[in-house]
């Protein structure tokens, strides 16, 4: 059977308050990097049910979209590891609510607030080189109503396979 090529399905969340957005800090293989409350789709779920677990799980913080900020593609090649990623990125925005008291996911720092401009000035401790073009879209006012998005049944059937 010949090799199918599959990017990675990934999920993250643009927080505003009072001009700041809620980043996480956490340890990867490249070092500590900064990066948006994101992760990876699983199995069973819904996009937005993706994204609500995973700001829960990063930054202890409820989280209610509102909308698709926008879908992005990038490519990642670890030197240390000599994997090649492709990640589809779908990012929504919305409000955070109640701050629970529970440990954050393995890896992950902290959470904290900063402003599009000090984040702007760190760049090189990004994750991900679509953090920054995500609040940029985030601000510019791009928004898809979350209808746009569709799961059908089929999802949630039968189990995993």
């Amino acid at each position: 059977m010949p090799h199918i090529w599959k990017p990675s399905v990934t999920v993250a969340a643009i927080i505003e308050r009072d001009g700041q957005f809620l980043l996480i800090e956490e340890e990867t293989s490249e070092g500590i990097r900064l990066n948006q409350p994101a992760g990876h789709l699983d199995p069973l779920e819904t996009l937005a049910q993706a994204v609500v677990r995973e700001v829960l799980e990063e930054t202890a913080y409820d989280f209610t979209p509102q909308a698709l900020v926008g879908v992005y593609m990038s490519r990642y090649t670890s030197r240390r590891r000599g994997t090649d990623v492709t990640y589809l990125r779908f990012t929504f925005c919305g409000e955070a609510g109640a701050e629970h008291d529970q440990p954050l996911d393995d890896g992950i720092i902290r959470s904290l607030w900063m402003t599009r401009d000090e984040m702007a000035a760190c760049q090189e401790r990004h994750r991900s080189p679509l953090m920054l073009q995500c609040v940029d879209d985030y601000l510019a006012g791009r928004r898809m109503p979350l209808e746009m998005l569709h799961t059908h049944a089929s999802v949630f059937e039968g189990g995993l396979t």
